[in-house]
């Protein structure tokens, strides 16, 4: 029985025993190497291959990470771009100190005109128009009035201040116009009375270059006389520069 059951088991330990790497049937013990010797040149059959891991080579860079280079040349400048959009105002600044004191300025050039004059004799008008004259120069700047012919000329255009005194005579009429150039401007009149009285009138006048201002009486039917004496003046007329014109200052 014994001998029966090991002829049972026998094929299956020759089944389960591996393949000798020699000639085929040859037996091998289990000690021996199992693979092709080395430089033999035979290749390991398909069931004794081992797995080998594939191995990939990593470099770490921040290990390998050099010093700082030197810094290069400037480039050239690009072409400018478009111009944008005005932006908004800003806020105001604080107010600036106070900065020094400039040179001084050519001084202003002041221009003065002005007359005043008056009569010291009675006058009874002889012609229809007739230029009052005056005998007596109380102001005369410059000469700008002319005690010849009783007129004054404007030689620096302006705003000019005119202003006129007549007495009257008893009994007879006073006209008496304050002319520029051969137009009246305003008058003085009364009429005849038996009392004689004080007449004044005063205006102002824009003048240019070459005009006449002056005084004169108009005679009509009546007698037309104005009163003075050689003791006291009762007639003035004056005249003064308020305001040169622009540009002329």
């Amino acid at each position: 029985m014994l001998a029966a059951l090991l002829l049972l088991l026998l094929p299956a330990l020759v089944a389960m025993a591996p393949p000798s790497s020699g000639l085929p049937g040859a037996c091998t013990r289990c000690c021996d190497h199992l693979g092709p010797e080395e430089g033999s040149g035979d290749q390991p059959a398909m069931g004794e291959l081992s797995v080998v891991p594939e191995i990939r080579t990593y470099i770490n860079m921040t290990i390998l990470k050099g010093d700082k280079g030197d810094r290069g040349d400037r480039g050239t400048p690009g072409k400018a771009g478009l111009e944008g959009a005005p932006g908004s105002i800003g806020p105001t600044g604080p107010q600036g100190s106070k900065g020094q004191a400039g040179f001084p300025g050519e001084p202003c050039k002041a221009q003065y005109s002005a007359f005043s004059v008056g009569r010291r004799k009675s006058l009874h008008s002889l012609e229809v128009y007739q230029t009052l004259v005056f005998d007596t120069v109380f102001v005369n700047l410059d000469g700008h009035f002319n005690m010849f012919d009783g007129k004054f000329l404007c030689r620096i255009p302006g705003i000019y201040f005119f202003n006129v005194n007549i007495h009257t005579w008893n009994f007879k009429e006073t006209y008496v116009h304050i002319m520029q150039n051969e137009t009246e401007r305003v008058i003085v009149y009364a009429q005849p009375s038996d009392r004689s009285i004080m007449q004044s009138q005063s205006l102002m006048l824009q003048l240019e270059l070459g005009d006449e201002v002056y005084v004169r009486l108009y005679k009509r039917e009546r007698e037309n006389a104005i009163y003075s004496d050689d003791v006291d003046i009762y007639i003035t007329f004056n005249g003064y520069l308020v305001k040169p014109n622009e540009g002329d200052n």
